[in-house]
């Protein structure tokens, strides 16, 4: 397998509509097996043919390992999908906001609205139909990937424009929203843990 070049942005292959996969030969399959190397290598979770030039409806998702009792992940938990021709037919009206990157706008995290459940029609790496029922992180991937595939990025679904920051500034907000959790924490116990008054 070999590791291809993710290409960013302003590269105008990330703004047009993917053609169809229609041919779902050898040749496709070593590209199938390239992109997921290339997810892997890259620490993604998703990639889009057009992520790495190609103007293909063809996106790689590996989901996030599942965890123990303890939270700790399960060795080889992950699931891989590869889909063709993907697109949604139906959503939930339940939304949720999370935080999101991509390989193709490197350095950069923002807050996005998305479904929180969706049903996707699609065709496997060979060609036969799939039919995903997709809920939380994981619906949240395909919309990500899909929304590739017609042209559209993350950017342009922010909550609020404000809402996008470097990785680094991402990071610092968290740890002051930490800290200050923990020192709330810490407060309420010493507070529970002050001794009654004498009377």
């Amino acid at each position: 397998m070999t590791e291809l070049q993710i290409v960013t942005l302003p590269d105008e292959v990330l703004r047009q509509k993917a053609r169809p996969v229609t041919k779902f030969d050898n040749e496709l399959q070593t590209l199938i097996d390239n992109m997921i190397e290339t997810m892997r290598a890259a620490n993604g979770v998703g990639l889009a043919a057009p992520q790495i030039g190609q103007s293909l409806q063809l996106a790689v998702i590996e989901t996030l390992p599942k965890e123990d009792d303890q939270g700790e992940d399960i060795p080889n938990s992950r699931e891989l999908f590869v889909i063709a021709n993907p697109r949604v037919v139906w959503e939930s009206r339940e939304v949720i906001d999370g935080i999101e990157g991509c390989l193709s706008i490197p350095g950069y995290v923002g807050e996005v609205e998305r479904a929180y459940s969706i049903r996707v029609r699609a065709q496997d790496r060979r060609g036969k139909p799939l039919k995903l029922r997709l809920k939380g992180w994981t619906a949240r991937i395909f919309q990500h990937e899909i929304d590739h595939l017609n042209g559209v990025l993350y950017i342009d679904k922010l909550t609020d424009r404000e809402n996008f920051w470097t990785d680094e500034e991402y990071y610092n907000m968290r740890q002051a929203e930490m800290e200050a959790e923990e020192a709330e924490e810490v407060d309420g116990v010493a507070e529970t843990a002050a001794p009654e008054p004498n009377e």
